[in-house]
């Protein structure tokens, strides 16, 4: 039997903000505010700290996470800001992510995070919430717990590291981690400097500092107007970044105390036309593959379809103008002395929907106006003279990748961009690294190294081995790329030429699970195709000689594992568990014209 819900009720719990906000459950609200008061005044609070608005700051700090090292200085900041916008800050933890950490992957670890996030944003009496994330995986998580949730955000990221020398070398994690590791293992450097390049990668806390997945996804969140003007650029370590944190918190009370919380609210402001003009910071800062994966899904949560062609088209009218690792020479810090993001964002006006709201109050375009211009350019290109002639990102169609793959092709090889090929495969992560070496291996600088069974489902968790190392044999004999083709991801600071996300994966039993060495396999960057020169009734054949997805895979019967294997999307809805993903109803608009 169902009991009719009170209207009145409803109407005072959705009008209760602070203390009194979603209050415990214990079927009787004046003993649950009772015992919620004398409970916190445990911790010192006063009945006028209590009366306050209620500010959340997400703690996303851990010792296993360099690149969210200055957290708590960060969140010392935003309560001084909080604070003194008449607010009272409340700091509570969630999972911290960090790429190199996390065992098999971070992004198994996402949609954990994203859980975790949303339930602690849902439980506890908060009126407006600071996402504090840095390391890749973290924001994502962040924005889809926040676009599931919808109360007012901002997000802050962490910021990027600094820069150190290496023999006059200027030294970047991760693109100079790759470049180093890749000279080691060609023999042309030797294990003493491959330790003391090891000492300087990383020489502050703070993420990568080249265009990786953090910077990428920080750029594309300050685009979409969740996070204020500038907090994208200003280094980990350097002041600004605190400053930021202060007037950060300070914002985060102004929205809690607006009368309709939902004109800020993420909904409101991550609109088809904000994640339009996000995509199209994507391509002009030559960003990282994977945000792609993330913004699909934050927009999957707020029933939008970011369809792949969309984003291709956008691409072919969108220059790179950031000369940032990997797709150029430079870094984040650069990007911050060029006057960071809205300074490109200044260049891109005729590409972007500049009425698009802000967390800041002002529109977009008012903010790129707003911001300072810088006189000396070391990084930014003007539209006329960019570092690439079209965007960083393509999207690949053909009968190996029927509902899409992605290159970057600003950081790929452009001899390579059109290519026919051998293929050489590996059946697995576990292939790939018992015979990449392997002196008997048969191989040549003109195939296509094919990685199979590491995507979403397969891997578990999609790693970021879609950057399969040359073929030590190879990379001896010089060579430094070569087409690599896998249902992998790539981390955003790597280079050289090479498919991604090639939907339906191996474990789904898609195409990719059929090549079989000696196979051709043909890449067109210009044409958009990915071919396999096998014929369709042999493809079928093929695939319907393997066993179904569930036997190959061997789930087991509990646990996360289990959770994510069964539910977990492709790559092209955003890799998110299929539960949170509501039914689409719209999609993100095209790039409008001049």
């Amino acid at each position: 039997m169902s009991v009719a819900k009170d209207p009145k009720a409803q109407a005072n719990q959705s009008l209760q903000t602070g203390i009194r906000k979603g209050l415990t459950r214990y079927g009787d609200t004046e003993f649950s505010l009772f015992l919620r008061k004398a409970f916190i005044k445990a911790m010192g609070y006063s009945d006028s700290a209590l009366e306050r608005p209620i500010i959340g700051i997400t703690n996303t700090y851990s010792d296993f996470n360099p690149c969210h090292g200055n957290v708590p200085q960060m969140i010392e900041a935003i309560k001084r800001g909080v604070m003194q916008a008449g607010g009272m800050p409340m700091v509570f933890p969630t999972i911290s992510i960090h790429e190199s950490f996390a065992f098999p992957t971070s992004m198994y670890l996402r949609n954990l995070m994203a859980l975790d996030t949303e339930e602690m944003m849902r439980s506890q009496p908060v009126d407006a919430v600071v996402l504090v994330g840095g390391c890749d995986k973290t924001i994502p998580a962040q924005l889809m717990a926040a676009a599931s949730l919808d109360i007012p955000v901002l997000s802050i990221p962490t910021g990027p590291m600094l820069t150190t020398l290496h023999q006059g070398d200027r030294l970047g994690a991760c693109t100079d981690c790759r470049r180093y590791w890749g000279k080691f293992r060609a023999g042309e450097i030797d294990q003493e400097e491959i330790d003391e390049v090891n000492g300087k990668l990383a020489p502050t806390t703070g993420t990568c500092m080249v265009m990786g997945t953090a910077s990428t996804i920080a750029c594309m969140v300050e685009t979409a107007g969740l996070s204020l003007p500038g907090t994208a650029a200003a280094p980990a370590v350097m002041a600004e970044r605190f400053r930021l944190s202060e007037l950060t918190g300070r914002r985060a009370v102004e929205l809690a105390k607006t009368a309709d919380q939902k004109t800020f609210s993420p909904r409101a402001i991550l609109t088809p036309k904000a994640l339009t003009n996000a995509l199209t910071v994507l391509h002009a800062i030559g960003g990282s593959t994977n945000a792609l994966i993330h913004i699909t899904a934050v927009a999957a949560r707020l029933g939008i379809k970011i369809d792949l062609d969309m984003v291709d088209q956008l691409g072919r009218n969108v220059p790179v103008l950031v000369d940032l690792k990997p797709s150029g020479a430079h870094y984040m810090e650069h990007l911050y002395e060029d006057g960071g993001l809205m300074a490109v964002l200044r260049e891109l006006k005729p590409h972007l929907y500049l009425d698009c709201l802000t967390v800041s109050g002002k529109t977009l375009g008012e903010e790129i106006e707003d911001a300072k211009v810088s006189k000396a350019r070391k990084v930014i290109r003007i539209s006329s003279d960019p570092i690439y002639p079209v965007g960083g990102l393509a999207i690949l169609r053909g009968n190996l990748a029927p509902r899409g793959a992605v290159i970057k092709h600003s950081a790929a090889s452009p001899d390579l961009l059109k290519h026919r090929g051998r293929a050489v495969v590996f059946s697995s992560l576990e292939d790939l690294a018992l015979r990449i070496d392997s002196p008997d291996l048969d191989v040549n600088a003109d195939d296509i190294l094919v990685l199979q069974n590491a995507g979403p489902k397969g891997a578990p968790g999609m790693p970021e081995a879609g950057y399969l190392p040359i073929p030590k044999k190879l990379a001896q004999a010089g060579v430094k790329d070569m087409v690599r083709i896998s249902d992998a991801r790539m981390s955003g600071t790597a280079f050289g030429t090479i498919v991604l996300h090639i939907t339906p994966e191996s474990a789904e039993n898609g195409p990719l699970a059929v090549v079989r060495n000696g196979d051709m396999i043909v890449l067109d960057v210009s044409q958009r195709l990915l071919h396999l020169e096998v014929d369709d009734a042999e493809i079928r054949k093929r695939i319907d000689a393997l066993a179904s997805p569930a036997e190959r895979l061997a789930i087991p019967e509990s646990g996360y594992r289990r959770l994510y294997q069964t539910t977990v999307t492709q790559a092209d809805i955003g890799c998110d568990f299929d539960f949170m993903v509501p039914s689409m109803t719209g999609t993100a608009p095209v790039l409008k014209g001049r």
